[in-house]
C-alpha cells in the first residue's frame, strides 16, 4: 500500500514517512502540488496526505485535482482549526483532516480508517520466508499447511511481518492491537508473543521473532 505525502515542510514529510513506514506502508514524497501531480501516473498511490498551506497551488486545490484525476483518498493536514477551513476541505473532496501539531499515531489510525472505507487493506498478503500471511482471510500459509490464529495473535504476527527486521516498540504494539485506551498489564504482550513464537516453531524454523531487550520485537528470517 503506497501513500503520497505532500508538504513543503521536510520535517513534517519525514515525520509522516517514519510513522507510515513503521506501520507497513510505502511512502513517496512531494514538496509541492505540481510535483505531486507529476508522480501520480508513475507511482499510482493509494492515498494522499496533503498539507493545506503550500506555496503555489494550495492543498484545497490539489485535493480537487487528485479527486478529479482518480478519486484518490485524501487526508488534509492543516495548522488551522477554524470551521471554515474544515468546510472548505470537505467541499474540495477530502476524506478527513488532522490539525497540526498532531500525534503521528493518530494520523496513522485516521489513514487506516480511510483505507477501510475505500475497501483497501495495507498489505493484504504478506510474504516472509516460507510464510504467506493473508490479512483478508486471517490465514497463515506455509507450504501445504494452513494455520488459523486467534485474532490478536494474527494481528501481532501481521504487524511484525509487515516490516521484517524492523524493531517494533512494545508500546506501539500494545496501542495498535489493544487500543490507545488499553490500561492492562503489558505482560499481556509477552504472553501473546510467546504463543505466536510457539506456533511459528510448529510451522517453520526459517522465521523467528527476536526480542530486542528494553525496546520491543522484530521478525527475522533465519540465516
Amino acid at each position: 500500500m503506497k501513500i503520497l505525502v505532500v508538504d513543503d515542510d521536510k520535517g513534517i514529510r519525514d515525520l509522516v514517512k517514519i510513522q507510515m513506514e513503521q506501520a507497513g506502508y510505502e511512502v513517496i514524497q512531494a514538496a509541492e502540488a505540481m510535483e505531486a501531480l507529476a508522480l501520480m501516473d508513475e507511482e499510482n498511490p493509494d492515498l494522499a496526505i496533503v498539507d493545506v498551506m503550500m506555496p503555489g497551488m494550495d492543498g484545497f486545490v490539489l485535493t480537487e485535482e487528485l479527486k478529479s484525476f482518480r478519486d484518490l483518498p485524501v487526508l488534509l493536514l492543516t495548522a488551522k482549526g477554524a470551521l471554515e477551513d474544515k468546510e472548505r476541505g470537505f467541499r474540495a473532496g477530502s476524506d478527513d483532516y488532522v490539525v497540526k501539531p498532531f500525534e503521528p499515531k493518530e494520523l496513522q489510525f485516521r489513514v487506516e480508517a480511510i483505507l477501510r472505507r475505500y475497501g483497501k487493506e495495507a498489505g493484504a498478503v504478506i510474504s516472509v520466508g516460507p510464510l504467506r500471511i493473508d490479512r483478508s482471510s486471517y490465514e497463515i500459509h506455509c507450504g501445504s499447511r494452513t494455520l488459523l490464529l486467534p485474532l490478536k495473535e494474527f494481528e501481532l504476527l501481521a504487524i511484525l511481518a509487515s516490516r521484517p527486521n524492523v524493531v517494533f516498540e512494545r508500546e506501539f504494539l500494545l496501542e495498535r492491537i489493544w487500543g490507545l485506551d488499553y490500561e492492562g498489564d503489558d505482560r499481556t504482550l509477552s504472553v501473546h508473543i510467546k504463543r505466536v513464537r510457539d506456533r511459528l516453531e510448529s510451522l517453520t524454523d526459517e522465521v523467528e521473532i527476536v526480542t530486542v531487550r528494553g525496546v520491543g520485537y522484530k521478525l527475522e528470517e533465519a540465516n
